[in-house]
């Protein structure tokens, strides 16, 4: 229980890092995305998502939505604490989405999109990875090549999150201004700092809280310190050398990208190979993140750059560093412990078919949405900023309203100073 709080407030935590790095404009927007993400799945977990994730299933893909639909049948049992610890799992992996999306989504069709997705997507790649499906070991993949390793979310959250991310940005389109205009940095760094630290502090109980015994939950404790401290360093390392300096967006995205890594491979690998994955992510992301540029996606807030790349380097490298007494009961281990091929052969193979499977499903959900709805606000609404536009608010007033004198009479209004 406790543990399922933490990862609860990794939410709201997304939701500052988020709502820092957009535009003063958008901010609002981008923070109820989160917001919005808790209140729809926590409905749709209760009601049919998380008989999804388990059972019998069908073709090993997802379970049957109906098998304890409204959570009937787990009342008065000690199943409801796990329960409703995967839901904290689904509704961060959804708000992880957003932010590839922010200054320009329509919130109306986010607010579709969340439990479509979440339906379609999410809960069909946790019942294959964790329910006992495809890639399980007993799964029609998993019994060929063997079984994908994923303690946390490597799979299940950040790769299938960061593709979902990449599909909607290429259909939605680029910002105004985007790779131009200024007025696209960070509006608030504290807010993201803060950020970061709630999802750092909330992260021991999203690796620890699967924990079965006090040995595992000291490994996990101390690998999930261990990983996000050196991608921290390897991605400023990666800034100092570029670019002179280092930066506190990018000590905290290094974190970020560090927490991502170790996901899949915190109770498999020890400290050192917490390191090197950590380090190892940070450094990628660092350069990862610029790709945008280059390749002409809009990634608003590097959920590709950050979630994506750092989920695949995590999972990837438990088939290098899985010490053989961690992985399996079967001494299954990575090729640096004498496990040979197969595990790494395992992990690519998930990590392939995670991504086949998130961008097309991911894709069909969006043309859908974009032909019955539209995905994105107009020019207009998006150049006077989507929390007017989509919610009558403004994060930061800039004088607007009734002024006062000291003496207590009412003045004029100071003219408001137009936000980025």
């Amino acid at each position: 229980m406790v543990c399922a709080g933490l990862v609860l407030l990794m939410t709201p935590g997304l939701a500052f890092f988020y709502g820092g790095m957009t535009r003063a404009k958008a901010s609002l927007n981008m923070m109820m995305m989160s917001f919005i993400s808790m209140g729809l799945i926590g409905v749709v977990w209760v009601l049919w998502g998380y008989s999804m994730t388990g059972g019998d299933g069908f073709a090993g893909i997802v379970g049957n939505p109906f098998a304890d639909f409204g959570l009937y049948g787990a009342v008065n049992t000690e199943g409801l604490v796990g329960i409703g610890f995967g839901a904290t799992f689904a509704i961060i992996t959804v708000a992880l989405i957003s932010g590839a999306v922010a200054d320009r989504a329509k919130f109306s069709t986010w607010c579709v999109f969340v439990p479509v997705w979440v339906t379609l997507v999410y809960c069909p790649m946790a019942f294959m990875v964790w329910g006992g499906g495809l890639l399980s070991a007993d799964g029609a993949i998993g019994s060929v090549v063997g079984e994908a390793v994923d303690f946390a979310g490597g799979l299940v959250v950040h790769t299938a999150a960061g593709v979902a991310a990449l599909v909607l940005a290429l259909m939605m389109g680029k910002r105004a201004g985007f790779g131009v205009d200024p007025g696209h940095r960070p509006h608030n760094i504290p807010f993201v700092m803060l950020g970061a630290t709630l999802l750092w502090f909330g992260w021991f109980g999203f690796n620890g809280g699967a924990a079965t015994d006090v040995q595992t939950a000291g490994l996990i404790w101390v690998n999930t310190l261990a990983a996000p401290a050196a991608a921290m360093v390897g991605w400023m390392i990666v800034e100092v050398v570029r670019h002179g300096r280092p930066t506190s967006l990018g000590t905290a995205s290094g974190i970020v990208a560090g927490l991502v890594a170790i996901t899949p491979a915190c109770a498999y690998v020890d400290p050192v190979g917490a390191v090197v994955i950590g380090a190892v992510a940070g450094a990628a992301a660092a350069l990862a993140v610029n790709l945008k540029y280059k390749l002409g996606f809009d990634d608003s807030l590097d959920v590709v750059g950050v979630h994506l790349v750092a989920g695949i380097i995590g999972t990837v490298m438990i088939g290098l560093f899985g010490r053989p007494e961690l992985v399996s009961e079967e001494g299954m281990a990575g090729l640096f412990y004498g496990g040979g091929l197969r595990l790494l052969l395992a992990q690519v193979v998930a990590v392939l078919f995670t991504i086949v499977f998130t961008g097309v499903m991911t894709a069909i959900i969006a043309f859908v949405l974009k032909a019955a709805m539209g995905l994105r606000v107009s020019a207009e609404e998006e150049e006077r900023g989507v929390d007017l536009a989509l919610h009558a608010e403004s994060a930061y007033d800039y004088g607007l309203g009734t002024a006062y004198r000291e003496d207590g009479g009412e003045a004029q209004a100071a003219e408001p100073t137009p936000a980025r």
